[in-house]
């Protein structure tokens, strides 16, 4: 299937090839650029490039490759940098210097390297598909290879291999490999969806004590510029108590990525003890990159993710920033001309979202395992203003809204959570299962946090109008001991190794500091004077 170019509008391209579908990829150009199907018309195809076009001419040849953009998944992801193509940006920079050049390919995992796979069926089973053939170490995990399709083993691998070579064949001819390719805007298939049960600790105490987030589940930060986004995103990717991370920078500044890489090069996972960067995926699409690539970046992680959440591991996928995302869609909706919506973004935009936060979960897998994908996506609205398309559109379907607040971040507070404005929809089951399996008091000390907090807030604004030495030594009381809650519990440093906080540990720091003012509000009551109070404590 091969044509001409007809047109070119930046990097919107229009070419005579007829026959193709939506979202079919096309190479355009001498050099052999990738680009994308998103408009079809009678006798030509509208393509959005994902790569510099400049120096295409018209009348360039066209080609399509009667397939939708897909991912290679196999033994090799993990510990890899990818941009929004899966093209590995190491092997490229090794091979051609750091930035790609136009029609520029390589495989995304490593053909020539060897595997050792143990097979766990042999030959003249019959297996299903879903089911278990085998496994190859990869890192400290096990990584299984699934049975594709249905029938009876006529061969199987037993020992090193590559990736180049099949690992046996099915009784009807077929071979068995261990890639798999897939489209990255189809969701992969599982037995069924499940109701999420289980926290996913973060090791951030608001979070995981006011605002808890399930395994499985959907939150964003939404927050203005200098608010902590990117790092608060960062301390998670470090800590957070998942498997496996995938970690998107859609659009974001690369001197940032190159400071995140470097420091998971160099941390250890405080869970596993093993380098940060065994169990990290990493999907760069810098504010440099073409926005059509950074558009599909999102689908191409999200495909990774549900990979390994099919072997039954839990999984996280962090992007960073949604925003940027939304703003290449709405670029390339534009070159498109198609009819604009609220400030501009495609009239589309809410379903996309949802369609994309749909695929978060947890799921019981085709191989009868339980696995899960949760997503924590940040935004960055203009002048932060919540009102705008993208945050609303975020808010119609996630489980969890983690408000960062200017005022904070210029007070030096962060994480920058306003406690106020934050809210979690997973929060009583699982403040329920903290008090389960951490400490039967936890759900009553998160119900006290609550009420000092709530407290403080409305004798802050009399103590505005009366100042604070009017007021009466029980409410200065409560303001002294709610102001350590928020600096000493509430406030976390990224950089010390308070960054990271699990369950015990944030239950006992609250637990201390209620009970403190348990017995300083005791002494006054038996007369003491609030100095004194304060002196002991």
């Amino acid at each position: 299937m091969t044509g001409r170019i007809l047109g070119i509008s930046g990097p919107t391209v229009t070419v005579d090839l007829t026959g193709l579908k939506l979202y079919d990829m096309v190479r355009v150009g001498e050099a052999g650029l990738i680009g994308e199907v998103v408009r079809l018309e009678r006798d030509r195809a509208v393509v959005q490039v994902y790569q510099d076009t400049r120096g295409l001419a018209v009348n360039e040849p066209a080609r399509g490759m009667d397939a939708p953009l897909t991912v290679q998944l196999g033994p090799g992801l993990l510990s890899g940098m990818f941009d929004g193509l899966q093209r590995p940006l190491e092997r490229i920079r090794e091979e051609s210097g750091p930035f790609i050049s136009g029609g520029r390919e390589l495989f995304p995992l490593d053909r020539d390297r060897s595997w050792r796979f143990i097979p766990a069926k042999r030959e003249g089973e019959e297996v299903a598909p879903g089911e278990i053939l085998g496994h190859v170490e990869e890192g400290p995990f096990r990584h299984p290879i699934f049975a594709r399709h249905a029938g009876r083993l006529a061969r199987l691998a037993d020992g090193a291999c590559t990736l180049g070579e099949a690992l046996g064949a099915m009784a009807d001819g077929r071979e068995i490999s261990a890639v798999e390719s897939w489209p990255v805007r189809k969701a992969r298939p599982y037995r069924k969806k499940l109701s999420p049960s289980a926290p996913l600790v973060t090791g951030q105490r608001v979070i995981d004590f006011l605002f808890p987030l399930a395994r499985g589940g959907t939150a964003i930060f939404p927050g203005g510029f200098g608010t902590g986004k990117t790092i608060l995103e960062q301390a998670i990717a470090k800590f957070v108590d998942v498997d496996l991370v995938v970690y998107v920078g859609c659009g974001e500044r690369g001197n940032e990525m190159a400071e995140l890489l470097e420091e998971f090069v160099s941390l250890a996972d405080p869970w596993s003890g093993q380098p940060l960067m065994q169990r990290t995926i990493v999907v760069v699409n810098t504010s440099n990159m073409p926005v059509a690539a950074r558009e599909a970046s999102i689908y191409t992680a999200v495909t990774m993710a549900e990979y390994y959440r099919d072997m039954g591991f839990h999984v996280l996928l962090l992007a960073d920033s949604i925003s940027r995302w939304a703003e290449a869609l709405r670029e390339i909706s534009s070159s498109l001309e198609e009819m604009p919506g609220e400030e501009g973004y495609p009239t589309y935009l809410s379903s996309r979202l949802a369609g994309f936060f749909e695929r978060a979960g947890v799921v019981e897998t085709l191989g009868g395992q339980i696995g899960s994908l949760s997503m924590i996506l940040s935004v960055s609205p203009p002048g932060g203003d919540f009102t705008e398309p993208v945050t609303q559109a975020c808010l119609r379907t996630a489980g969890a809204f983690y408000m960062l607040d200017t005022s904070l971040a210029h007070r030096r507070h962060f994480p920058a959570i306003n406690w106020f404005q934050s809210y979690s929809l997973y929060e009583r089951e699982m403040v329920g299962h903290f008090s389960e399996r951490v400490a039967p008091g936890w759900g009553e000390l998160h119900r006290r946090c609550r009420e000092l907090l709530q407290r403080e807030e409305t004798l802050r604004e009399v103590a505005e109008i009366v100042g604070v030495e009017g007021l009466q030594d029980a409410d200065r009381l409560l303001m002294k001991v709610a102001e350590r809650v928020r600096q000493e519990f509430l406030s976390q440093n990224a950089y010390t190794e308070d960054a990271f906080s699990p369950p015990e540990q944030t239950l006992e720091r609250i637990a201390g500091i209620v009970e403190l003012f348990d017995r300083a509000e005791a002494r006054l009551k038996e007369g003491a004077l609030l100095d004194e109070v304060l002196k002991e404590s």
